[in-house]
């Protein structure tokens, strides 16, 4: 039943402008049905976001392919997503093969978060702490995603990027926001590129919104 709706999904990605072959077989391969309520499960292969537990939400499908489209890993390389959330996100960008930490702020998400990765033998280092400082320890990062609205770009995540390394996330009010990628060019320097919009739940942190 799943795996009809998934190839639907896919599908419907595609015809959305995921072009990304390797992209779309991630979300083929990922089943997204795992990372939400019970409750919600019949629901999970429609191009919707969907309640999760805290009242946090799993993002749009388009949306977490848009922005790892925007992204564009390559194997091996390490990535930071700042709001692990229900996992879903980090799951495609590890079966996309890269090497992922994932942060969030709210413990219990984190504490399910983990369960699930290791019961789906992810290899994903997953942490409880303020997203918007980055994870220093394992800095620097070729890519770091980030799954909430901000009111900046945290300085925290630019310094923890590589040097060509690429930051996406969702800059603007509680309205709606510019999915934004900034590459970091060399130890001083950045270019900044906008996209197009969306709307995401804020993100909470010393360098976003205050609690």
């Amino acid at each position: 039943m799943y795996e009809v709706r998934r190839k639907e999904l896919v599908k419907q990605l595609y015809e959305k402008g995921i072009k990304d072959t390797k992209i779309l077989k991630a979300f083929y391969e990922v089943e997204r049905h795992k990372f939400v309520q019970p409750t919600f499960q019949h629901l999970a292969y429609e191009d919707n976001p969907l309640p999760i537990m805290c009242g946090q939400t799993i993002s749009q499908p388009y949306t977490v392919a848009y922005m790892t489209q925007l992204l564009n890993i390559k194997e091996g390389e390490k990535i930071l997503e700042i709001g692990t959330g229900s996992g879903y996100q980090a799951a495609i960008l590890a079966k996309l093969g890269a090497r992922v930490f994932t942060i969030e702020r709210i413990l219990d998400l984190q504490i399910e978060a983990q369960k699930k990765f290791d019961e789906l033998a992810l290899k994903i280092l997953c942490k409880f702490g303020d997203g918007t400082l980055g994870w220093e320890e394992y800095a620097p990062f070729d890519g770091i995603i980030v799954t909430a609205a901000a009111p900046k770009i945290p300085n925290s995540l630019l310094i923890q990027l590589t040097i060509g390394g690429r930051l996406i996330i969702p800059v603007g009010d509680s309205n709606y926001q510019i999915m934004t990628k900034v590459i970091r060019i060399d130890e001083n320097r950045y270019e900044q590129y906008s996209y197009d919009t969306f709307k995401f739940v804020p993100l909470i942190g010393k360098e976003a919104w205050e609690k």
